[in-house]
């Protein structure tokens, strides 16, 4: 069975510490409490770790004043967000925090009761390595324009280079070469993107392709095929022939359609011109 002071040091260490101060000088109207990093005349608290490590520290409320004082704690995890100091005492409270997975900086606020507040920097450090990584996704091939998707998969914000080529039967259709995109993509975010393509062919089997790339190595490539066929024409073509060709004509559109048909960016959601420089 645990001692009865290996109980009570866990519960001892979760709480304010309180602190008596020495004799105060007689209060003036700018003295009060204070918060500050606990020790060593700090100006700010730290926080270093890999992503997801929770790291503690401390804060000291001191009050210098002749009455109590109550504030409230936040930007952290406290064991207490409600502390009472008495007069001329300091209270140390130890906090946790978790390392995101890019650098921050943040503050520890505290406010009383009659809404003044002190507040203390928080920096927090992640040591993650960096890494590059980008995909294109969901490309998709439209009567004037190509979709696709652009996700940040790596741990560093990037601004994506694109390259557009598209292939017929005949040979090429569109060849743009990598150019900068107006955006800058944050570590996980996605973008919906948008490249006009004012004049594709009226009749053609076309093959699209995306290449995407960014600084430190970041390179994808992914790509669409459609079908460009003038169906007012097909379908004029269509009637002169035998009930069942045109039949066939008919259920091969519609196969094409739903095979083919890109899901379009919902409503609300902006599109980017990838064109624009």
């Amino acid at each position: 069975m645990p001692s009865p002071v290996a109980r009570v040091l866990p519960l001892a260490l979760s709480l304010p510490l309180l602190v008596l101060l020495g004799p105060a000088p007689v209060a003036r109207a700018a003295d009060g409490w204070s918060l500050a990093p606990t020790g060593g005349g700090r100006p700010a608290c730290y926080a270093e770790g890999a992503p997801g490590t929770a790291v503690q520290d401390t804060v000291s409320v001191t009050n210098r004043g002749s009455r109590p004082v109550t504030v409230r704690l936040s930007g952290a995890t406290f064991a207490r967000a409600s502390v009472r100091v008495p007069p001329r005492t300091r209270a140390d409270v130890p906090f946790t925090v978790t390392v995101p997975d890019r650098d921050r900086r943040t503050r520890i606020v505290a406010r009383d009761d009659t809404g003044g507040t002190r507040s203390v920097p928080l920096h927090l450090r992640s040591t993650a390595p960096e890494l590059t990584a980008l995909t294109v996704e969901h490309v998709s091939v439209h009567a004037d324009r190509i979709t696709y998707d652009l996700v940040n998969r790596g741990t560093t914000p990037l601004t994506p280079r694109v390259a557009v080529r598209a292939d017929g039967v005949l040979g090429t259709l569109l060849d743009r070469a990598p150019r900068t995109l107006p955006v800058r993509l944050p570590p996980g975010e996605r973008l919906k993107l948008t490249e006009p393509w004012p004049d594709p062919p009226a009749l053609d089997a076309v093959d699209v392709r995306l290449t995407v790339t960014a600084a430190g190595g970041a390179h994808d490539t992914a790509g669409a095929s459609a079908w460009f066929v003038p169906w007012n024409g097909v379908a004029g073509t269509a009637a002169a022939l035998a009930a069942g060709g045109a039949c066939f004509v008919v259920r091969h559109r519609r196969r094409r359609t739903t095979d083919r048909a890109p899901a379009e960016v919902p409503r609300g959601e902006a599109e980017l011109t990838g064109a624009t420089t």
